[in-house]
């Protein structure tokens, strides 16, 4: 094969499977956007965005995003994000023992933290705690509690209730058809209702910010 149609077939290649820097200055745009605006440009946003007059060529743009995992289309054609373009690298694991050499692994997996912490979006809601009832369960005043609605609680869930209207957060206790809550501090007494116990949902996980 003469040497001049190798140099061509290799382009090709290369092309093929390597993103050119237009590309990857694009995409970097795009993952700008989102990050500010927190949804995903229009057509016509991203046209401007682009520095594109031609619909052809951001069909393109659209299609190789697609291909890479980073957008989709839902069933009427409206892009959406996906967790390769909101969610947080997973590095990895780390040892919480003695300390080890640690290497870090370098994979592309994704992870959103809100597909990651919510099963049900619909149903659920943050709260920020008050006061230090719950701090041997690990709840700090100032965390916040991810509450899902759709939970029914069962003994030992930590709920979020109110009680002879005032609300708490506690442990939910049944022993047979008797239902009381237990804090997570010795300086607390369980409280057990007299007249009334609305339970507002069950708390799912707690996020704190260092």
């Amino acid at each position: 094969m003469r040497t001049d149609v190798l140099y061509t077939a290799f382009i090709t290649l290369k092309n093929k499977n390597m993103p050119d820097q237009t590309y990857l200055e694009r995409k970097k745009k795009l993952i700008t956007y989102f990050k500010k605006f927190k949804q995903l440009p229009s057509y016509d946003e991203l046209a401007e965005l682009f520095n594109l007059k031609s619909k052809g060529s951001l069909h393109r743009y659209m299609e190789k995003f697609i291909e890479e995992g980073i957008i989709k289309k839902d069933r009427v054609g409206k892009l959406l994000a996906t967790e390769s373009l909101y969610g947080l690298r997973v590095l990895g694991t780390v040892q919480a023992g003695f300390p080890t050499t640690a290497e870090e692994n370098l994979n592309t997996t994704t992870m959103s933290l809100d597909q990651w912490l919510i099963r049900n979006p619909e149903a659920t809601y943050l709260l920020t705690v008050s006061g230090d009832s719950m701090v041997d369960a690990g709840i700090m005043e100032g965390d916040m509690v991810i509450v899902d609605r759709s939970r029914l609680p069962k003994t030992g869930d930590i709920i979020i209730a109110e009680v002879d209207h005032e609300w708490t957060i506690k442990y939910y206790i049944k022993r047979g058809e008797k239902i009381f809550l237990r804090p997570a501090n010795k300086n607390y007494p369980d409280i057990h209702p007299r007249s009334e116990l609305k339970i507002a949902g069950t708390v799912a996980s707690v996020v704190r910010k260092y």
